[in-house]
């Protein structure tokens, strides 16, 4: 590849589960395009997860369009391992355009005003529409507590977590009520003695209730028909390693604390405990400092949007951030919904301008 300035009609940027799936349906649609990814190899974040992740849903409700996930061998909810290999797959499947490792540094506009132009580490492209699919795993999110700088032993967020062996016979502390804080948990406290904190009591699932049911509630709101309270999709799931932490008396967590202090965690009430560590479970921010030319993030760092349209900048769509840019949109079904929408209104405009 060369490092020159292309013309292409859309420029997607991030090469994981959303980019993808928006490539399958910009290729059906006969649409000269192109995706952008940083890293060495596909899979996007999937390639960085924990070694023990599991999906919170079967592999037959865990694809993207076209191609339904084929089980992993053994196990009911497919590892991060074998979502790597699946989107690895798709990827050679559909034939996906995809180049790498492209790093996109910025999204800005063409002085004509009748383009975006993608500027790289390997040249820019000029594209008539960008789709910006890059996720938030690049921006961990690490709660403004005081002493976070004094404190002296380890601080991890999810995105540095890889096996529980590293923690074996320490004391660890880890915060966050959702999924992963669960998952985590369950395999360090074989381990390590561990405690749990979190800003609000975690919500458990029933044990015979996956991420399934939980998808299609959100599907059926997010078209006004309502639905049985089952929880949403923060709730978490009772995957085997989870049930089995509960048994043991493990998933009791505690509210969360005040400050840290160079030995370990402070309360309100005075309390404290000591530690060796401390794990951050405690999410994600949308990872959008390539657009910060077009002024079209908030003060809430997300981008006001119709459907996936940009307000700011209609030639911008966004797919798979979350609940703002579609229902579910970060997981792998959602990702799919939401990019075919997407695309149907791209189309639309590219033929609006074309004049047809």
């Amino acid at each position: 590849m060369d490092d020159g300035e292309r013309d292409v009609g859309v420029a997607v940027v991030g090469g994981g589960q959303a980019g993808l799936a928006t490539g399958y349906f910009l290729r059906r649609a006969g649409v000269d395009f192109v995706i952008l990814d940083d890293r060495d190899r596909p899979g996007g974040a999937w390639t960085e997860y924990w070694d023990s992740l599991r999906l919170f849903s079967p592999a037959g409700h865990s694809m993207l369009p076209g191609w339904w996930m084929p089980a992993e061998e053994g196990h009911e909810y497919p590892s991060a391992q074998h979502v790597t290999w699946y989107l690895t797959e798709y990827e050679r499947r559909y034939g996906l355009p995809v180049q790498r490792p492209v790093r996109v540094e910025r999204v800005e506009r063409e002085t004509d005003g009748t383009r975006l132009r993608v500027a790289t580490d390997r040249g820019a492209w000029r594209a008539r529409h960008v789709v910006s699919t890059t996720g938030s795993w690049a921006a961990p999110h690490l709660p403004d507590l005081p002493g976070r700088e004094v404190f002296t032993g380890r601080q991890l967020h999810t995105v540095d977590y890889r096996n529980p062996g590293e923690f074996t016979g320490k004391r660890v502390v880890v915060v966050g009520g959702g999924n992963s804080a669960a998952q985590i948990i369950a395999e360090i406290s074989l381990v390590a003695d561990t405690t749990w904190v979190a800003s609000r009591p975690p919500r458990f699932m029933p044990d015979d209730v996956d991420a399934r049911a939980l998808f299609d509630l959100a599907t059926r709101r997010g078209r006004g028909e309502g639905g049985p309270g089952l929880g949403d999709l923060g709730d978490i799931v009772m995957v085997p390693s989870v049930r089995e932490a509960r048994d043991r008396g493990v998933l009791k967590a505690d509210p969360m604390f005040e400050r840290l202090t160079p030995d370990g965690v402070a309360w309100a009430d005075g309390s404290s405990l000591e530690c060796d560590a401390i794990l951050w479970c405690t999410g994600f921010r949308p990872a959008l400092d390539h657009l910060a030319p077009l002024g079209v993030v908030d003060e809430h760092g997300r981008v006001p949007v119709e459907g996936n349209r940009s307000v700011a900048e209609p030639r911008l769509s966004l797919v798979g951030y979350g609940d703002w840019t579609g229902f579910a949109s970060a997981t792998l079904i959602g990702a799919g919904r939401t990019a075919k929408g997407a695309v149907a209104a791209i189309t639309d405009a590219l033929a609006h301008e074309d004049g047809k």
